[in-house]
């Protein structure tokens, strides 16, 4: 497809066109597709790259292609009024949302067919005035706790302060089950780290917050993959546990190195679409603790 203004400069200090990051998603498209696929997908559209402003899109636009299929939901923001989200299917509408302004994709953690089922629990990392090595401790406690309740978790990097650890779970589970299940092993790690808090606060000055709100019905996750309109130009990117340390810099997997891992190591996050986990075993050995 046509792309506009391939030439347009958006990370002058890396050197990274427009044409550039439509050719990295064009390239990443056999392993991020399966994680927007029958998502509901948030259009964020940047006017004019990746520093200038932007605006949220729950609505297919009016210049969404017949081609890019979109999907009826309740949004609990409009009292159940229905939002015709885009779906992200094949690497056409991959690139034609890239090519509208979508820089990063965000997505539902549930599929249209099962909307108010999540494929994963999710516990978002996001420091306040700490160093990252940090923000990987506590993962390696979240992954601690988790395997100690039976269950296998996965992380990633959100190509900015944070990181994202996710646990796949068969779709039987509500997202208010998904939310308690993150928020009681949030309040265990706090317990455990005087950095770690569970309560969102603007007078919280330092430390790491253990973002569980963000298991709910019509969430916007950032996806795997995703390049972020930030100035490092670093992407989500899934890692290997024995990765997560104090020497992780999530600022140098850039484009071009996300391609090097995935010829390398194909989708490292590709358990998380196949999650056959309860969650009901390890809440009862929670209550019991």
């Amino acid at each position: 497809m046509e792309i506009r203004h391939p030439d347009q400069l958006w990370w002058p200090e890396h050197g990274i066109h427009k044409r550039d990051v439509v050719a990295y998603y064009d390239a990443v498209a056999p392993v991020l597709l399966p994680h927007l696929r029958d998502r509901p997908l948030t259009i964020k559209q940047h006017y004019n790259g990746p520093r200038s402003p932007f605006r949220w899109i729950k609505d297919a636009p009016p210049e969404t292609p017949p081609w890019v299929p979109v999907s009826p939901q309740p949004a609990k923001s409009r009292g159940g009024e229905l939002v015709r989200y885009v779906v992200v299917r094949n690497r056409r509408a991959l690139l034609w949302a890239v090519d509208y302004g979508a820089i990063d994709l965000h997505v539902w953690p549930s599929r249209i067919d099962r909307p108010d089922r999540p494929d994963y629990v999710l516990f978002d990392l996001d420091p306040v005035d700490v160093p990252f090595a940090e923000v990987a401790a506590v993962a390696l406690q979240l992954r601690d706790a988790l395997a100690a309740l039976g269950l296998e978790s996965y992380a990633k990097t959100t190509g900015g302060e944070g990181l994202h650890v996710q646990v796949p779970i068969a779709r039987r589970h509500t997202h208010a089950e998904a939310r308690r299940f993150a928020e009681v092993v949030g309040d265990a790690i706090v317990r455990r780290n005087r950095l770690v808090t569970t309560k969102r606060s603007l007078e919280r000055r330092g430390g790491i917050l253990i973002d569980t709100a963000m298991n709910g019905h019509g969430q916007q996750i950032v996806a795997p993959y995703s390049l972020r309109p930030r100035p490092e130009a670093a992407v989500a990117t899934p890692l290997r546990w024995e990765e997560v340390d104090r020497r992780l810099d999530p600022g140098v997997l850039t484009l071009a190195r996300v391609l090097e891992r995935v010829a390398r190591h194909g989708d490292l996050f590709e358990p998380v679409l196949h999650g056959r986990q309860l969650l009901k075993a390890a809440l009862t050995s929670l209550s019991g603790a």
